[in-house]
C-alpha cells in the first residue's frame, strides 16, 4: 500500500493559476518526480534541470530554480522522488505555461510511479518527447512575466523587474538615477577599483557595478539622469549589505556590455517615488531607506566635521523640511551633495533613498545613492507648492528632530518589549560600547525643577544656550542676537514601577507632553505667579507613561554610570493596555 499522499489536483491548479496567485504558489503541494533531465542553458547561464511532476492524477512539466540544483547533484532529487513543493512560480514561454520550483523538501523515495497520472497538456507535458528540450528562460521569482517588447525606436526592451540570472538576450531602457564616484578597494586577495550606478525604468530599479579595467571604459559613458539602452551585462543575486536598491538581483558591467545613449524625447522612464509623510517617519526602523518630499524651510551653510575614529574631515549641510502634516524634520547632506546643493528656502525638495536616523529624535541623512530633485514636475510637488503658498508659510511646525539636544521622539514604543526597571538595571542595559534601547512603563514620582528651563537661541533651529550681553541676548554658539530667547526644557525626573526606580532625562518634546505647555508658557507662568508654576509641576507627578528610552554609559568624576534618555513618551492608553493584558492571559505564557 502506498504511504505517500500526493496533493491530487495541484498540477492543474499550478498550470492554470495566474502569475501572481500567491494562494497557489505559496501553498505546499506534495508531488512525485517522474523525470529529471539536465538542460544546458544558453548564454553561459549554467545548467538547469527540467522536471516532470505528478500529483497522482495529472503530470506537468516544470523547471527547477538554480538555487536547488545541489539537490539533484547530491542525488536527493531523482526519478520517483516524492517532495513537498514549498514555493513555486510560473512563466509563460511561447504561449505555454511553465512552473518554476523555487523551494522544496524531500519526503521519500518510492520505487515506482504512484497511480497512473495523465498528461494535463499532452503537447507540452510529455515526459518522453519534451523532457530533454532546451530550457526556456525562467523568470525572477515573484515578478511579472513579460518578454522583450519593441518601442518607438525599434529596439526591443525588457522590464528591469523581470531581469534574473535565467534571462538571456535582453536589452533594458533605463535612466541613471545615481552614479557613484570611483572607489578603490584592497583586501587579502588584491586591490582594484569600482563604481556603481542605479538604473530605473517604469517597472523598477536595479544596481549595476563595474570593476577594475571596465571602470576606465564605462565611467565616462554613463551620466547621471540620462537614459541608455543596456545589454549583455551579467545578472547576479544582489548583495543586500552593499545596496539600498529594492531588487533581488544586480548587474555586473563587463567588457562585452553594450551601452547606447537613448536620444528619444518620448516614452522615457521617469523618476518614481514612494513618499513617506514626515509625520510617519517615526514609525520606520532606524536605518530604513525611504523617499520624502517637503518644503525647504531652512538651509544651513556648509560646515565641516572631523570623524573621531579616522580623523577624516567631512562636509555637511543641514536642511529643515516641512510638509502638510505640520511636522518638520532635519535632513543632513554629506560630502559633494552638501557642497553642490543649490536649493533655496521655500523651494520643494524630493529626496529618493534617504536614511532614517534616531539621533536627537527622528532625523534623515543622505547616502551616496540618494537622488535629489528640486521643484520636480510631479503632482506631489504641485500640491505641496499650493499648500505652502496659501497657508503653510505662516504655520508653526512640530519638530521631529531635537537640534543639538539628543533624546528626541524617534524610537517607537512597543508594549510587547516592556521591561521592568529592575530588570533593565540587572541586565546592565547600556554598558556596551554602543547605546542600547528599551521600553518601560512607569509613574513619575519626582521632577527636578532646578535648571528645568534654559534660554535657547531662536535662530535657524540652533537651540543652543543664550547669554545676556547688556540688554540683548546673544547665542553662545552662532552669535545670534535677540531681544528675548525661546525657553526650552531640560527634563530630569524619577520614574518608578513595581520593581524599582530610575532617573530618566528628556528634552523639550518630552517635557511638553509631561507639562502640557511649552517652555515659554511655563517660564511666563513662573514669572507671573510662583504658586501656579508649582501647581503645574505638582500636577505632573503621579502620572503614568509609556517610555521608549536609550541607555548609554558615560563617566562622571572618574565614575562610570548609565544615563537613560527618553526617546519617546506616550500617555498610557488604558483600553489598549487592557486588551494587551487580556491577550497575554490567553497566550501560552499564562498556560
Amino acid at each position: 500500500m502506498n504511504e505517500y499522499r500526493l496533493s491530487v489536483g495541484c498540477c492543474e491548479d499550478m498550470q492554470n493559476a495566474s502569475n501572481i496567485d500567491d494562494d497557489v504558489f505559496l501553498r505546499e503541494h506534495v508531488v512525485q518526480f517522474l523525470s529529471v533531465k539536465k538542460v544546458n542553458a544558453t548564454g553561459g547561464a549554467g545548467d538547469r534541470y527540467r522536471l516532470i511532476i505528478s500529483d497522482g492524477k495529472y503530470y506537468i512539466q516544470a523547471m527547477l530554480a538554480t538555487q536547488c540544483n545541489s539537490l539533484v547533484e547530491t542525488d536527493q532529487i531523482k526519478k520517483f522522488s516524492v517532495a513537498a513543493i514549498e514555493r513555486a512560480s510560473s512563466n509563460t514561454v511561447q504561449g505555454k505555461r511553465l512552473v518554476i520550483v523555487l523551494s522544496l523538501r524531500i519526503l521519500g523515495y518510492p520505487n515506482e510511479k504512484i497511480n497512473n497520472p495523465q498528461a494535463l497538456d499532452p503537447v507540452n507535458s510529455g515526459p518522453d518527447q519534451n523532457a530533454s528540450a532546451e530550457a526556456p528562460p525562467a523568470p525572477a521569482p515573484g515578478g511579472s512575466r513579460q518578454v522583450n517588447k519593441p518601442n518607438t525606436s525599434g529596439v526591443a526592451t525588457f522590464p528591469i523587474e523581470n531581469l534574473s540570472p535565467y534571462q538571456n538576450n535582453w536589452t533594458i531602457k533605463a535612466r541613471v538615477t545615481q552614479k557613484s564616484d570611483i572607489k578603490n578597494w584592497s583586501n587579502s586577495r588584491g586591490e582594484g577599483k569600482l563604481f556603481s550606478v542605479t538604473l530605473m525604468d517604469d517597472s523598477g530599479e536595479i544596481k549595476a557595478t563595474a570593476f577594475n579595467s571596465v571602470v576606465d571604459e564605462l565611467f565616462p559613458r554613463l551620466e547621471d539622469s540620462k537614459v541608455y539602452y543596456i545589454s549583455k551585462a551579467r545578472v547576479n543575486f544582489a548583495k543586500k549589505k552593499f545596496s539600498n536598491v529594492t531588487n533581488d538581483y544586480e548587474l555586473t558591467l563587463e567588457r562585452s556590455t553594450q551601452i547606447t545613449e537613448c536620444h528619444e524625447t518620448t516614452g522615457l522612464p521617469e523618476m518614481r517615488y514612494t513618499f513617506v509623510g514626515l509625520e510617519k517617519l517615526e514609525n520606520l526602523n532606524k536605518d530604513a531607506i525611504c523617499d520624502v518630499i517637503g518644503v525647504l524651510k531652512d538651509i544651513s551653510a556648509v560646515s565641516e566635521i572631523t570623524a573621531r575614529t579616522t580623523n577624516r574631515s567631512f562636509q555637511k549641510r543641514e536642511l529643515t523640511l516641512v510638509d502638510k502634516s505640520g511636522c518638520s524634520i532635519q535632513l543632513t547632506l554629506w560630502g559633494k551633495q552638501a557642497e553642490s546643493f543649490t536649493g533655496e528656502p521655500g523651494s520643494i525638495g524630493a529626496f529618493k533613498g534617504v536614511k532614517v536616523g534616531d539621533f536627537g529624535g527622528v532625523s534623515l541623512s543622505t547616502t551616496p545613492s540618494t537622488h535629489i530633485q528640486l521643484d520636480p514636475h510631479i503632482q506631489d510637488c504641485y500640491t505641496l507648492r499650493g499648500w505652502w503658498d496659501s497657508q503653510g508659510s505662516d504655520m508653526s511646525f512640530q519638530s521631529k528632530t531635537v537640534i543639538g539636544g539628543g533624546g528626541g521622539l524617534g524610537i517607537a514604543f512597543n508594549r510587547a518589549q516592556v521591561r521592568s526597571l529592575n530588570e533593565i538595571k540587572e541586565a546592565e542595559v547600556g554598558m556596551g560600547d554602543k547605546a542600547d534601547t528599551f521600553c518601560c512603563q512607569g509613574t513619575i514620582v519626582h521632577i527636578r525643577d532646578q535648571n528645568l528651563l534654559y534660554p535657547a537661541c531662536p535662530g535657524n533651529n540652533c537651540n543652543k544656550k543664550m547669554s545676556m550681553s547688556g540688554d540683548t541676548w546673544v547665542c553662545d554658539k552662532c552669535g545670534t542676537n535677540a531681544e528675548t530667547p525661546e525657553y526650552r526644557y531640560i527634563l530630569s525626573m524619577a520614574v518608578a514601577d513595581w520593581s524599582g526606580q530610575a532617573w530618566l532625562q528628556g528634552f523639550n518634546e518630552a517635557a511638553v507632553i509631561v507639562f502640557g505647555m511649552s517652555g515659554n508658557e511655563l517660564y511666563d507662568l513662573k514669572m507671573r505667579d510662583e504658586d501656579k508654576y508649582n501647581a503645574v509641576i505638582h500636577k505632573a507627578h503621579c502620572q503614568t507613561y509609556n517610555f521608549a528610552c536609550r541607555a548609554k554609559k558615560d563617566s562622571y568624576e572618574d565614575r562610570v554610570r548609565i544615563r537613560y534618555g527618553i526617546s519617546r513618551i506616550e500617555k498610557v492608553d488604558y483600553h489598549a493596555e487592557a486588551q494587551y493584558l487580556r491577550d497575554l492571559l490567553r497566550s501560552p505564557w499564562a498556560a
